[in-house]
């Protein structure tokens, strides 16, 4: 895999810098010599959360605006300013469920569309869930949802999850519950 060449970055244009996310125009030199532009969104890092109550996951449905629909997820947010991937976990599992991990525990990273973006979430796994009250964001709206991890591996399956993340997340889930319950 270290003999696949680099493209290398000749020229940087920010176009656009929003708080979530901004814009940039790369112009790059590829390994034919060859020039090209690359659209590059910048992203502010995020995490998942795999929120575990006995058989069921914590989940949150809630609009999304840039498909237009109501979709069910696994919770998530972006890590703010000063803040660790663990506390932005134990943070956002809190504000969108209403339930507190001391020790989320830490699973894996990932890249959401690395053809475009460089969007990295860090994805956790909740046990131990301790009841508290939910901290919704303003402007942020979602009912959370307890299912069983066999019916959400169903979702999967038939499509009815689309959010790319909550299925990593799902898939992971239906894993572990599986590996433990087989070792208890």
């Amino acid at each position: 895999m270290e003999n696949i060449e680099v493209e290398t970055t000749l020229k940087s244009e920010k176009i656009y810098q929003g708080k979530i996310l901004s814009l940039r125009i790369d112009t790059i030199e590829m390994p034919n010599k060859k020039y090209s532009k690359r659209e590059i969104i910048e992203h502010k890092p995020a995490v998942v959360i795999i929120a575990i109550k006995g058989t069921k996951l914590l989940m949150v449905r809630q609009y999304r605006k840039a498909v237009e629909k109501t979709l069910l997820e696994v919770p998530a947010g972006l890590v703010e300013v000063q803040e660790t991937p663990v506390q932005a976990a134990t943070r956002e599992l809190e504000e969108e469920t209403g339930y507190l991990c001391e020790n989320p525990k830490y699973i894996m990273e990932f890249y959401t569309s690395p053809g475009y973006s460089d969007e990295k979430i860090d994805l956790f796994l909740a046990e131990d869930l301790v009841k508290t009250e939910q901290h919704l964001d303003d402007g942020e709206f979602l009912e959370v949802e307890e299912i069983e991890i066999e019916e959400l591996r169903k979702k999967v399956l038939y499509g009815e999850v689309q959010n790319a993340s909550s299925i990593i997340a799902i898939n992971y889930a239906y894993d572990y519950l599986k590996n433990k319950n087989e070792h208890n």
